[in-house]
């Protein structure tokens, strides 16, 4: 695997979903490790990778942190006691912590998003919260434009390479 720097996932740990379009509306300030609280069936959706983090974010409210639009389907051998696919799944964090995001969020433009959520070594379900300010349509054209110039270098690079 090519070291880039994007892949910072740990020894052992297991990744369930991303959400790719946070980092494209998003310039990430800063991610921190949640754990979250999930019913029977819904960690066994997540562990068969029926998950989605699209349109996903998160607001404190009364000194908790919970995660909206979190979408885990349904566990297919389950009975009438299955989940609601959406229901809103509160975050577990420290009380200072929780403190510390709610002087931040206050800020103008700043807001909770979730990347991704894995398994850790252990085995428990965590999901990786971050604090980001939207990006203006000029930050993404900005941003492709880097991205289309790294790739024709690469490109140019090992075309000289074979050479």
């Amino acid at each position: 695997m090519a070291a880039k720097g994007k892949d910072t996932r740990q020894e052992g740990e297991k990744v369930a979903a991303t959400n790719r379009q946070a980092r494209h509306d998003y310039h990430i300030l800063e991610a921190l490790e949640t754990g979250i609280v999930l019913k029977g069936t819904e960690i066994k959706s997540i562990r068969a990778g029926k998950i989605n983090l699209k349109d996903s974010y998160a607001r404190i409210e009364k000194g908790e942190i919970w995660v909206y639009n979190m979408h885990i389907s349904p566990y297919e051998y389950g009975n009438r006691e299955n989940h609601d696919p959406l229901r809103n799944r509160k975050l577990l964090l420290h009380k200072s912590e929780i403190t510390r995001l709610v002087g931040k969020v206050k800020e103008k433009g700043l807001t909770l998003v979730p990347l991704k959520v894995y398994f850790n070594p252990q085995g428990k379900a965590k999901l990786e919260l971050a604090l980001a300010k939207g990006k203006k349509l000029y930050d993404k054209r900005d941003d492709l434009v880097e991205r289309e110039t790294a790739r024709e270098v690469d490109r140019a690079l090992k075309e000289r390479q074979k050479y």
